[in-house]
């Protein structure tokens, strides 16, 4: 959870603490790595409330306490009143804020009104997105055009259970624009899980996100999760196990399929070297059988030993993925991941350039990148990428291979635009493929 202040703001922030008494609440008790504190009281130096946000860190990037975190408030509820023009959203922040702290608040001499500590516990955020998708698939004898128009409202709520412990969930809403389908107002829960912070510790239960969305997972798993992360440099370690559901993945197309799933990741950061190392072991019937759709007439072809050695269940994939941040503006990242299990198409990495890159508070930022991506189909959990991918012309293939070329932008506040092209082939069949995609984000 990002912490960023300017440590100037909090010399600024210090009042006269001795003639103050302190009251049942312990001051000096840290507020938690993942607090809700840390976003409202970033969000209020972003829109002015709070004054000297900038990129120096509290303490080098330690745990504030409670007293300091009511110092904040205190800034900020004294700009406020003096006549400050406070938007709807700052000022029930700044009123939330007020009553968690208003005990430490009465300590340092700031009357706070009569608020109840348990209002507002639940925060909602979400996303509409618009996605657009073009794939021209080519062949000795035509190119096969396909294209894809999609709505998407998400909503992300989250509920503070207490100090340590909060309930969170993803609820989806789809609509396909080409054939209005999607549009019974029907909305999925896509997760739900409960979600524990002690100082750098993490705990997990429930239907999640596992590790590594941005490389070789990207659906959620059901299950249980411990994890530690330090604040600055160092290792830190995330341990996982449960049940996945294999249906309408590539995997497997067979009914109800599931699977047992377990991981273990073990993150790091040095300086502006970041990454990390995963294992991910993944036991299902019908791994060994290598089910590949055929659009055709709806059955599903069985092709065996295309995804596994021999019969066994299992997949074992193995990742490590890298990044060094150069400058403010350039960042080089790949990733390498292997099924040791399979006999082809086991294999997939990526290496990818940034130039600059969009902050969604402020508008006008944009980012560009370039990437030669290969992307083997059994070397993944499922699938986050969207040009050089493992789904294309609604089938899974094989995998594919190419160059990406992208690039975001802000056109105003908490609103982003995404484009992408792949210039790719086939794995299996050498046969190019030209993949264009577009979205656009409002996000709240």
């Amino acid at each position: 959870m990002k912490k960023s202040m300017v440590a100037a703001l909090t010399a600024a922030m210090v009042m006269g603490a001795a003639s103050t008494t302190f009251a049942a609440a312990n001051p000096f008790s840290d507020v938690p790595a993942g607090h809700w504190a840390y976003d409202a009281v970033s969000q209020l130096a972003q829109d002015g409330i709070v004054d000297g946000y900038g990129d120096q860190t509290f303490q080098g990037d330690k745990n504030i306490t409670r007293y300091e975190m009511a110092q904040m408030v205190a800034k900020a509820m004294a700009k406020a009143n003096s006549g400050a023009k406070v938007s709807g959203a700052d000022k029930a922040a700044l009123d939330k804020l007020a009553a968690e702290f208003s005990d430490e608040l009465n300590n340092l001499g700031v009357r706070v009104a009569n608020l109840e500590k348990n209002a507002d516990k639940v925060a909602w955020h979400g996303t509409a997105e618009y996605t657009f998708n073009h794939y021209i698939n080519k062949d000795s004898a035509k190119d096969v055009f396909d294209s894809r128009n999609n709505l998407l409202l998400r909503l992300l709520p989250d509920a503070e259970v207490n100090q340590n412990w909060h309930v969170k969930a993803r609820l989806d809403a789809n609509t396909a624009l080409d054939t209005d389908t999607g549009a019974d107002g029907k909305v999925n829960l896509e997760r739900v899980w409960a979600e524990g912070h002690y100082g750098q510790m993490r705990y997990m239960a429930g239907k999640f996100e596992m590790p590594d969305p941005d490389t070789i997972t990207d659906n959620a798993f059901s299950g249980v999760e411990v994890g530690y992360r330090p604040a600055g440099n160092g290792l830190g370690f995330i341990v996982g196990a449960g049940r996945y559901n294999l249906n309408d993945h590539y995997y497997s197309k067979k009914d109800d399929a599931a699977g047992d799933l377990q991981y273990a990741s073990v993150p790091f950061k040095y300086g502006k070297f970041n990454g990390a190392g995963s294992f991910y072991h993944l036991n299902a019937d019908n791994i060994k059988a290598g089910v590949k759709y055929t659009k055709t007439d709806g059955t599903r072809a069985m092709t065996s030993g295309q995804y596994a050695k021999g019969n066994t269940d299992d997949a074992n994939i193995w990742m490590g993925k890298a990044g060094y941040q150069f400058d403010h503006n350039w960042g080089l990242k790949g990733f390498y991941a292997e099924n040791t299990e399979a006999d082809y198409y086991q294999k997939a990495g990526s290496v990818e350039l940034d130039y600059k890159g969009s902050q969604l508070a402020n508008a006008g930022t944009y980012g560009v990148w370039v990437a030669y991506r290969h992307f083997g189909r059994n070397a993944f959990i499922s699938s986050p990428w969207d040009v050089i991918n493992i789904w294309n012309d609604g089938d899974y293939n094989y995998g594919e291979k190419g160059w990406e070329f992208g690039g975001n932008f802000v056109p105003f506040k908490n609103t982003i635009v995404t484009l992408r092209y792949g210039d790719g082939e086939y794995l299996d069949t050498g046969k190019d493929v030209h993949n264009m995609f577009g979205r656009v984000n409002f996000l709240f």
